[in-house]
């Protein structure tokens, strides 16, 4: 049984200096370069998911706001919690005009010896957003808040908690620390992985698990119709806007955080120019009307990172979650 922490991935950068002038090339050489044909923009799992719903904002806010010449087409490439899309993007090295969304499961999948791609094999453009998980049961769930759950847990290994990323990745180990937290055997959790978060939603809305775990943005507008309820948030203090009632963790006596970064990476070896295209124009957007919009609406929140930043902390946060899945009894020999 793992000892009670608080596993808070905020604390992992929080020596970085996420200042957006702070650029990893000049782009004053570079700016000439922009993309001359459609991006493909490409989320690695099902519509629905977070993943899937950073990749529509963002090209969204692009297009709304006329930042480029170009469109950002939509992708969508599910399986293995992100492998089989990794294992494409791997093949397509020095293309300048493919990007895609990732979270700590680019970190994590690989860790768990799930993909022989991992960070290494990408190029990081920039940090975009921080989000949260949260927990989520059918209204008609007998479970009043996270300890219900976590009780019933205990009694009965065997139910089942949803997620949208393969076992030993993000909403694994979410779920998984904050039942270590809370005093159970955080390895024996009956996690069920989905090819993302629509698919979670669907399997919990028909009754087919005890509770899911997601994204607290992407899950913002599955609670509007009553069908569902919010158990608990992983932030350390309530998240304003659509969740704003739902209450963490921590006010329910489970000292336990998680917070999930997203943001785009490319292919291996893109060039300088890409990059600083890529970065430089991510930068801006977050400062438009259109991305603040989305942003507030879906409870992210701003993270930017450039492309030298973000890929520091992908090196921290691969030492993070190594000790992590080492703990959780996850981490592949």
């Amino acid at each position: 049984m793992l000892p009670r922490k608080t596993w808070s991935l905020r604390s992992a950068a929080a020596a970085l200096t996420l200042s957006i002038a702070a650029v990893g090339f000049s782009s004053a050489v570079l700016a000439d370069w922009e993309p001359s044909k459609p991006v493909e923009f490409i989320a690695p799992a099902n519509p629905g998911g977070g993943w899937d719903t950073l990749v529509r904002t963002v090209s969204n806010s692009i297009r709304a706001e006329e930042l480029a010449p170009v469109n950002f087409a939509a992708i969508n490439i599910p399986g293995g919690g992100g492998s089989v899309a990794w294992a494409q993007i791997g093949r397509d090295e020095k293309n300048d005009h493919k990007l895609f969304a990732t979270s700590p499961p680019i970190i994590l999948v690989p860790l768990s010896g799930r993909s022989r791609f991992d960070h290494n094999d990408f190029t990081p453009i920039a940090r975009l957003i921080t989000d949260y998980s949260i927990v989520l049961v059918r209204a008609d769930s007998p479970y009043q808040n996270i300890n219900d759950l976590f009780d019933a847990m205990k009694k009965d290994p065997s139910m089942s908690i949803g997620g949208g990323s393969a076992a030993g990745s993000m909403d694994h180990i979410a779920i998984a620390g904050a039942a270590g937290a809370a005093g159970l055997d955080a390895s024996s959790v009956n996690y069920i992985a989905f090819s993302g978060g629509g698919e979670v939603m669907t399997n919990l809305r028909g009754g087919h698990i005890a509770a899911g775990i997601s994204g607290a943005g992407e899950s913002s507008a599955q609670l509007e119709d009553g069908m569902l309820r919010a158990l608990a948030v992983s932030s350390s203090e309530r998240i304003p806007g659509p969740v704003a009632d739902v209450p963490t963790f921590v006010e329910q006596g489970v000292d336990y955080t998680f917070d999930i970064w997203r943001g785009v990476m490319g292919p291996k070896d893109m060039s300088a120019e890409a990059v600083t295209y890529y970065q430089d124009l991510l930068a801006r957007m977050q400062e438009t009307d259109n991305w603040k919009q989305s942003r507030d609406r879906l409870g992210w929140y701003d993270a930017y990172q450039n492309s030298e930043e973000f890929g520091k902390f992908l090196d921290e946060q691969y030492t993070l979650f190594s000790t992590v899945l080492k703990d959780l009894g996850l981490l592949a020999n």
